[in-house]
C-alpha cells in the first residue's frame, strides 16, 4: 500500500460533501493539501482544519464553469511551487432535474461539461506529464453510477464523458506508477445528491480515496466506494486490485 505522508494532494470542490472528507481523511494520512473551491470563505473551515491535523494546506479558488480562472487557477498552483502529486477530479453540478426531459436546454449539457469534464480534463493534462516526470502520480476521478434518468441528462452525459477520457488515459498510463482511476461515490446526501439519497457521505471512506493508495502500477478502474464500506484502508486496498480495468 502507498504511503501518501508527505505527498501533495489538489481536490477541488474541497469544501463540503465528498471532498470535504476526502480532505480530512487525506489529511490524517499526512498528505498535504490544495484545497479547492469557488471562494477562499468556502475553504476557510476545512483549511483550518486539516492544518490542525500537522500537515502543510493551501487554499485556491476558481469557479470551474470559467475556463480563464480554470487556467489561472493551475497558474497558482504551480506559483505554490509544491507538486500536485495525487489529484481528486471532485467538484461536479448538476443543473436541474428535468421531469420534461425532452424540454432539456442546451444550457444543461454546456454548464455541466464545462464543470464535471473540462476542467477536471484541464487539471489532468496540467499535472499528469509532472506527475510521469517524477515517476510517481494518482489522479482519482469522480464519476456517478446513474443510469436510465434523462431527467439528469447533462450531469450523467458530462460523467460519462469523463469515464471515456479517463479510460482512454488509463490505457496509455497502465503499468507506470503514474495511475488514473475513477471513483463512485453512490447517491450520497449531500448538496448535490440531495437530502433523498439513500447514503450517508460518510460511508464513501475508504473507498472514494482507495485509488490513491493501491500500488499494482494499474489504471482504469471504476472504484465503487459503497462496496467498501466499514472497511479499513488496507482491506479496502487489497479490495481494490480485484476490479476490473474499463478498457481491457
Amino acid at each position: 500500500m502507498t504511503n501518501v505522508k508527505g505527498k501533495y494532494a489538489l481536490i477541488t470542490g474541497a469544501n463540503r460533501g465528498i471532498g470535504y472528507r476526502i480532505a480530512k481523511f487525506m489529511a490524517l494520512q499526512g498528505c498535504n493539501l490544495i484545497l479547492h473551491s469557488r471562494s477562499h470563505e468556502h475553504t476557510a473551515k476545512v483549511l483550518q482544519e486539516v492544518k490542525a491535523l500537522g500537515v502543510e494546506a493551501y487554499d485556491i479558488a476558481a469557479e470551474l464553469s470559467d475556463i480563464d480562472q480554470v487556467q489561472k487557477m493551475i497558474d497558482e498552483i504551480n506559483a505554490i511551487g509544491k507538486p500536485v502529486d495525487i489529484l481528486f477530479n471532485n467538484a461536479a453540478v448538476q443543473i436541474a432535474y428535468r421531469v420534461e426531459y425532452y424540454k432539456t436546454p442546451a444550457e444543461d449539457y454546456i454548464k455541466s461539461f464545462y464543470i464535471n469534464t473540462i476542467a477536471p480534463m484541464m487539471l489532468c493534462y496540467a499535472f499528469i506529464p509532472k506527475m510521469i516526470e517524477r515517476g510517481w502520480g494518482r489522479v482519482i476521478n469522480i464519476t456517478s453510477g446513474i443510469r436510465n434518468e434523462p431527467e439528469q441528462a447533462g450531469y450523467s452525459a458530462s460523467k460519462a464523458a469523463l469515464d471515456k477520457v479517463t479510460s482512454d488515459i488509463a490505457g496509455k498510463l497502465d503499468g507506470t506508477d503514474v495511475c488514473i482511476n475513477l471513483a463512485d461515490p453512490g447517491w450520497c446526501r449531500t448538496d448535490l445528491g440531495g437530502p433523498n439519497a439513500p447514503n450517508d457521505p460518510d460511508s464513501v471512506i475508504p473507498g472514494i480515496v482507495v485509488g490513491a493508495f493501491v500500488d499494482d502500477k494499474k489504471s482504469g478502474r471504476n472504484l465503487s466506494a459503497q462496496t467498501f464500506v466499514g472497511m479499513t484502508l488496507e482491506d479496502a486496498v487489497k479490495k481494490a486490485k480485484d476490479f476490473p480495468q474499463l478498457f481491457k
